[in-house]
This record gives C-alpha cells, structure tokens and sequence, in this order.
C-alpha cells in the first residue's frame, strides 16, 4: 500500500487510531503490551494506525525507539491498515527518520514541526521539502505551534512534492483551514487533529475535511467510532449529545494541566483495564481524584 495516493485516499476513508506508546514502570517501552493493544485496535473499523505520533509520545522515544515501534506497529498491524510513521525535530534529522520509516515497511510519514526552533514560511517549505525528496513514501505536514503553513506555502510545496498527499491542522483556526481547502481542493487529503478532535469534527466535515486523528479511540474504540457516524451522519443532535455528555467533560480535565492531552489518554487506558504505563517526562500522570472523574465520565459513557 505504500503508493502514495492510494494511502491518501485510504486515510480519508475513516476514523484514525493514534496508539499510545507502553511503557514499563521503569519508563522503558513495553514490545509485547504495545502489539497486543495495536492487535485489540486493528480489529475495529480504522483507516490508518499512527505509529509513535504525538499521542504515542514521540517527543519522549529516540531514534531507535521510533524505529522499534514503527516496525513492531508494521508487523502487527493487517495488510489493508496503513501504518504512519513519524518524522520531526531538526531537518536533517527528520530525513534519516523518514528514511529509516520507509525501510522498516511503514505506509507514510506524519512530519512534525522543527524541534524548537522557530522558522519563515520559506524555511519551513525548505524543511518540507527535503523529507519529501528523502522518501518514496506519502507525507502529511502537521501545521501546529512553531509550524503553522500558510496556504500559499501548502500551495507551492503541492506543485513541487509529488508525495506530498496529506494536511493536519492542529491549530483549529477555521478561517485558515477553509481558505487551504479552497486553494488545494481535492490534491491532498485534510485530517482534523487537535488534542481533542471530536470537538471540531462536525464543522471541519463540512468543509471536506473527512477525517480526524480521535485519542479516543485508543480507550472507547466503538464510543469514538459511533461519534465518527453521527459526524459523517451529520447527525447535529447526536454529536452534541455526545459532545455534552462526554468529550467536553473529558476536555475539562484535560486542560487541567500542560501535556494532560497524551496523559489522559494513558489514564483512559487505566480506566478500562488495558493500563498502558506512565507517560515519560516531562509529562505527569492524572492525579487519583483526576482519574476518579474520568473513570466516571466513561462509565456514563458506556453504561
């Protein structure tokens, strides 16, 4: 499946699954639990499985891990289920991930913004075109936090990187994200992924943006996939029902404290019996009466 269009097309098609990342106590990544959880995932009706993405703690995993992952993902995961890998920090390192991704088996590349640095349209291009030109394999810029793409730079880098096939927002700037979706149609394939997708999901779909990265999933696969439904259903009142009942809830704790969007997830995972470990530094686990609220949220999910 790694021809770039047809991964595009296959992402676009459903609900994304971003799997945390299982660590031990000792903080060192848990092979087994991890392909055992990608396993109880792939079984669900998904479009693409993300490997060591933001909600699998990339930030936190070296080279070596990235590639461990990536490859433990590209084994486990069915032949009709993309697996996307990642790329980011400076662009030189970026390219030998990309590179290293593609010769582990992975589908694609999701290319995170430039580790701290900040950067002009011109050299964000720069950066982007590099990894393209690295790798056979389709790319997904993520325009967040010091990487946020301008639509005549989306534009240019699409004329000139063939493999270029995918946009994440992670910005929610709704007036941005129409005027890229009016400038590039149909060229690229447009993913909602904001910490908590679900909250955009309905207003982006009528955009063309038929797609998001859902956190969710990893803990609630079928809650997350009947909210998918009702979003391409465009069914209002059952999106806000559910937005009422639970993800805004859900979205609360969440803002609790920095870097609660990958924790809570971890404490989800905890809630419904399949622990995944502690998250690595600098990130801190929900706090007990943290964890008491969103074990009560899911339960009114699930009941």
């Amino acid at each position: 499946m790694h021809a770039p269009e047809s991964v595009a097309r296959k992402l676009g098609s459903g609900l994304l699954s971003f799997p945390v990342t299982h660590f031990r106590d000792d903080l060192s990544f848990d092979e087994p639990a991890y392909r055992e959880n990608l396993a109880r995932l792939a079984r669900h009706r998904v479009a693409g499985l993300f490997a060591a993405g933001g909600t699998g703690e990339f930030f936190s995993l070296t080279a070596d891990e990235v590639d461990t992952v990536v490859r433990a993902a590209v084994a486990e995961a069915p032949d009709d289920t993309p697996i996307i890998a990642p790329a980011g920090y400076g662009t030189a390192t970026a390219v030998e991930m990309a590179r290293r991704a593609e010769r582990a088996g992975a589908d694609g590349l999701l290319l995170f913004p430039p580790y701290l640095t900040e950067a002009g349209q011109e050299g964000l291009a720069a950066h982007v075109r590099a990894v393209c030109a690295a790798t056979g394999l389709g790319v997904i810029v993520y325009s967040r936090a010091n990487a946020v793409y301008r639509p005549e730079t989306v534009a240019a880098l699409a004329e000139s990187c063939p493999n270029l096939v995918g946009y994440k927002d992670g910005v929610g700037d709704l007036e941005l994200m129409t005027q890229v979706r009016t400038l590039l149609g149909d060229r690229l394939t447009y993913i909602g992924g904001l910490p908590t997708a679900e909250t955009f999901a309905l207003p982006y779909l009528e955009m063309g943006v038929t797609t998001y990265s859902s956190a969710l999933f990893n803990f609630l696969p079928e809650y997350a996939l009947d909210f998918y439904d009702a979003v391409r259903a465009r069914d209002r009142e059952g999106v806000a029902r559910r937005l009422a009942d639970f993800v805004l809830p859900y979205c609360a704790i969440r803002r609790r404290s920095a870097g609660y969007a990958v924790s809570i997830v971890k404490a989800g995972m905890r809630v419904v019996g399949r622990p995944a470990g502690p998250v690595r530094p600098p990130l801190t686990d929900l706090t007990e009466a943290e964890l008491a609220e969103l074990a009560a949220l899911v339960d009114k999910a699930t009941s």
